[in-house]
């Protein structure tokens, strides 16, 4: 068998590519919504179709950075009134917070008044948080929620809490070891400014995750 190639290899003429024509500047909508027209921007960073529209765009520009700065004014305003807040203050604030958990809790539940056993009204104004232990009396349960529940406002506020018929109440919900760990608890409790506020932060937040179940 021959090895020896036949046919003769024929070298083509190499050819330079042709140069791509150079790419102009892409059409693209003016950034004024109200405009949105089409046009072909002199430099990359154009975003408007006319000066009316440049215009345009930089009061709107204008009014977003003030609306910022504003915003940051009032950010710094809340902190700075925040951090004046006294104790007292923080402590109501807190304390409103967790009546509404406790209310927001029973009302979920479906659990009557804790000392009446009566249906509670929640339409209005007529039921509070009652404690078992008062605020007065037991300042370091006023956020313990063994010792706060829904309660009708005749009795917590006309009946001094009707403290004998919730201690029956209280015994049937969370049984008698928990009421008498409530009634031997005596241990001072003071809570700093920011424990306050970090409290109170998060009863609100579980105010909002309460109110969303009830919708």
């Amino acid at each position: 068998m021959s090895l020896v190639r036949k046919t003769t290899l024929v070298r083509t003429a190499f050819k330079a590519a042709e140069p791509k024509p150079a790419k102009g500047p892409k059409p693209k909508k003016c950034a004024v919504k109200t405009c949105r027209t089409p046009f072909v921007p002199g430099r990359p960073f154009i975003r408007w179709c006319s000066d009316d529209c440049g215009a345009a765009l930089a009061v709107e520009k204008l009014a977003k950075q003030k609306a910022k700065e504003q915003r940051q004014e009032r950010a710094q305003d809340k902190t700075k009134r925040e951090g004046m807040k006294t104790y007292p203050q923080l402590i109501r604030e807190a304390q409103k917070a967790f009546n509404q958990v406790v209310r927001l809790r029973d009302q979920i539940a479906g659990w009557p008044c804790i000392s009446s056993g009566k249906p509670l009204d929640w339409s209005g104004n007529a039921t509070d948080c009652g404690h078992y232990r008062s605020v007065g009396s037991a300042p370091h349960l006023r956020f313990n929620f063994d010792n706060a529940h829904a309660q009708a406002k005749h009795d917590n506020r006309f009946l001094s809490g009707n403290a004998v018929d919730y201690r029956i109440g209280l015994i049937a919900r969370i049984g008698l070891e928990r009421v008498e760990a409530l009634e031997a608890n005596n241990t001072p409790r003071k809570w700093t400014h920011d424990e306050l506020r970090a409290m109170k932060t998060d009863l609100q937040r579980r105010v909002r995750e309460l109110k969303e179940q009830l919708k």
